[in-house]
């Protein structure tokens, strides 16, 4: 098939453009042109480069035709933030794509009332970004059941991958923790440190857009999770990482209201995001429906994450 994968430069693209190459797709990457892939790979050479400022075309009106006249078969959108946004692509898509991919995110839901949440559970959303990303959501799925427009929801966790940093046993993306807990020093956390975050390797929610295109007639009208199979607390993510420095985790816990005076405000903001979604969901209908199971735990994922870190030079062992 001809794929069009829009922001495929991104931190899912890395890993799922020379997939789909692999798998014999002519693939046309559409990004800002701004940044190379996490990763080299030699798939790149084969692929069809679009150099598109997408809120500026969005302004003129024009993306969506833009997208629309690169002829494909399937189109995967990775950068899709406003439902406006969502709106223009599919307006100019409908009749002539056989399958729509959208990333959205777990943060469709809110705190979680029951664990691990599943697909079905009532959207509760808050802040910015998941309200946004529910509307999109809903109005994706309801065009799919209205009007027949094939699209797919894929919701990744906290996406994970070797080349930048990931969500740390702080809940936030300092590398500072991770440095902390190598050096055998005291780690300050939130609360109890009972929170939840559920990483996922970027190649895992890469294989899981391939297997909705493999599983189209399933795949449509429907959204899947995209995490590893188990969340981690903020404590025994401490301790693992700990670990792996060849340290005894050494701890301590604040009530909110004092932690977040602790660390710069533009931090505990994004602790607060991470925390207070508190991820814990379910995988069971991705490996229903779509045969889908990750390959990475959520330790692995981060591992290799922190690997990458040490030899970079952001994170040293001691």
């Amino acid at each position: 098939m001809r794929v069009v994968v829009i922001g495929a430069s991104g931190h899912i693209g890395t890993y799922l453009v020379p997939r789909l190459v692999e798998a014999g797709h002519d693939v046309v990457a559409v990004s800002r042109g701004k940044r190379e892939p996490y990763s080299p790979h030699g798939a790149w050479n084969k692929v069809t480069t679009v150099t598109a400022d997408r809120e500026a075309e969005e302004a003129e009106g024009t993306f969506g035709r833009r997208v629309a006249e690169l002829e494909a078969d399937a189109v995967i959108d990775l950068i899709c933030f406003e439902e406006s946004s969502a709106r223009q692509l599919v307006t100019a898509l409908t009749g002539r794509v056989r399958h729509f991919l959208h990333c959205g995110t777990v943060w469709v839901h809110g705190p979680s009332g029951q664990v691990p949440t599943t697909e079905d559970r009532p959207r509760r959303p808050f802040g910015d970004y998941g309200v946004k990303k529910a509307a999109i959501e809903a109005y994706l799925l309801e065009r799919a059941h209205r009007d027949g427009f094939p699209a797919t929801l894929i919701h990744p966790g906290h996406i994970t991958g070797p080349g930048w940093v990931p969500v740390t046993p702080a809940g936030n993306v300092n590398p500072a923790a991770f440095q902390t807990l190598a050096d055998g020093a005291e780690l300050v956390l939130p609360n109890l440190g009972m929170e939840t975050v559920q990483h996922v390797h970027a190649d895992d929610v890469a294989r899981i857009f391939m297997d909705a295109m493999a599983s189209r007639s399933t795949a449509v009208g429907e959204s899947f999770h995209s995490v590893a199979t188990t969340a981690l607390t903020l404590r025994g993510y401490a301790e693992a990482v700990a670990g792996w420095f060849g340290r005894e985790a050494r701890l301590a816990f604040l009530p909110w209201e004092r932690w977040r005076a602790t660390v710069p405000e533009d931090e505990a903001q994004v602790t607060y995001d991470h925390i207070a979604h508190s991820p814990h969901c379910s995988m069971a209908k991705a490996e229903r429906l779509l045969g889908h199971r990750p390959r990475y735990t959520a330790l692995e994922a981060i591992a290799e994450a922190v690997d990458r870190l040490v030899a970079d030079g952001v994170v040293t062992r001691r």
